[in-house]
């Protein structure tokens, strides 16, 4: 009986601990986080000399205590003073201010709101990035990996399609995109001297990454028309020919370096713009599967037959969204050839195709949180396991089996991106709710 007692009075405190935590809005969680990063910034470098580490914990300390197990407790101590214990006393503490100030942003116009929350949001990253320049390349390549995981969602996830052929939409954006900027606005022994002044390359550099999406969309209309005839796994052949294909044809291609590579692309692919780029992508796309022809994608994926006989052009409908996921694929290839300032041919096969279906299949499939969430935690679990080698290779795949055997469809599936819920006070009532939805 006494046990019984405990548990339940142990069970009662988790649940108010959990309740008192829940009432703070996501502007207080950004608030306790940029406190946090500019305590590391300031901080952090003494910190880690009294704790005795070689230096500050590029990933929260996860690659240290792999390399030195004896640090673990160093690194532990590290993480609690300078990100845990800040960022949960300041969201807790501020809950009251912070959700009279989220009730103020919610009855603003919502750009207005939704600006505010990335400028917080950004100045946490750029902080928190700025500690070395090993986090702003892994910070760049997260959101890159948002942006492809994404893209590749809207076919396999929201159309039902089993499509393999995004890395070679990157690798025909990262082509398309090197080529205009190097052409243009670099000297370079392929294409010579730059034709253009280069202090007008980083303002042409959108223009570029767009007529990158646009070669890798002209390439998916190429297997479209002829894909979207079959199913199954027909289709998973055929993309994956594609795949090959592009990969064996830029090898051969002596104009953009052939097996070599392509260099000498400008640095234009900033941390503001790539993080810009990666939140026009998630916009643009959770407004496109809510749209219309989203709804369609999900009645073609349901049953392509009904979907047909209640006026649904299926075959319109599988080859816009295709070229629309392409697009988006060539413009996160051409941002990954301007991050390493590199591209090679080698880059976009079987591995990368390998974690791009992982990214999507591990976060959840036709869920916007659900690729972000994926791209996220498997870009950062890969760098945390980078110093085990080769047992990093059997740890990650064992844990994508083990999500594959409890949640076959992801770790948060089929749930719609809702930025109302986002930004609303956490005080608000379920008659408030319904009332802001309806005016949203």
């Amino acid at each position: 009986a006494n046990s019984c007692d405990l548990f339940k009075k142990m069970k009662l405190l988790l649940n108010k601990f959990r309740n008192s935590f829940s009432r703070i809005p996501l502007i207080g969680w950004l608030l306790g986080a940029l406190i946090a990063v500019v305590l590391e910034y300031y901080l952090g470098e003494p910190l880690a000399d009294i704790l005795m580490l070689p230096k500050i914990p590029v990933l929260f300390g996860f690659v240290i205590m792999l390399k030195k197990p004896l640090l673990i407790p160093s690194v532990a101590v590290f993480v609690l003073l300078i990100y845990a214990l800040p960022i949960s006393a300041v969201a807790r503490l501020s809950a009251p201010l912070t959700n009279r100030l989220a009730a103020k942003l919610f009855s603003l116009p919502i750009l207005i709101s939704v600006v505010i929350h990335l400028g917080l949001l950004y100045a946490v990253l750029h902080l928190w990035s700025d500690i070395s320049a090993y986090r702003v390349l892994m910070l760049k390549l997260t959101l890159i990996a948002v942006m492809v995981t994404l893209s590749l969602n809207v076919v396999n996830g929201y159309m039902g399609e089993f499509s393999c052929s995004h890395p070679g939409f990157m690798a025909l954006g990262a082509y398309g995109t090197s080529v205009v900027t190097v052409f243009l606005f670099a000297n370079d022994k392929l294409f010579g001297t730059a034709i253009l002044p280069p202090a007008l390359g980083p303002f042409m550099f959108p223009v570029a990454l767009i007529i990158g999406g646009m070669v890798a969309a002209l390439g998916a209309l190429c297997i479209a028309v002829p894909s979207f005839r079959t199913r199954g796994d027909y289709l998973a052949i055929i993309s994956l020919a594609f795949m090959f294909i592009v990969k064996s044809m830029i090898e051969n291609l002596e104009f953009v370096g052939g097996p070599r590579g392509l260099s000498s692309q400008p640095d234009y692919a900033s941390l503001p713009t790539v993080f810009l780029w990666t939140v026009a992508c998630i916009w643009i796309i959770n407004n496109f599967v809510r749209s219309t022809l989203g709804k369609a994608l999900n009645a073609v994926r349901d049953d392509e037959m009904a979907a047909n006989a209640m006026t649904v052009n299926t075959r319109r409908t599988k080859i816009v969204a295709f070229l629309f996921s392409a697009f988006w694929a060539g413009v996160a290839g051409g941002l990954f050839a301007h991050v390493l300032r590199y591209v090679n041919p080698g880059t976009f096969g079987l591995q990368k195709l390998a974690e791009v279906l992982a990214m999507v299949y591990f976060g959840g499939l036709n869920s916007v949180y659900g690729s972000i969430v994926g791209a996220v935690s498997l870009s950062l679990l890969s760098e945390a396991l980078r110093p085990l080698e080769i047992f990093k290779w059997i740890i990650i795949p064992l844990l994508l089996i083990l999500v594959m055997i409890y949640r076959p469809t992801g770790l948060i599936a089929f749930t719609e991106f809702n930025v109302m819920n986002l930004l609303k006070p956490k005080t608000m009532t379920e008659k408030e709710d319904e009332d802001a939805a309806a005016s949203g």
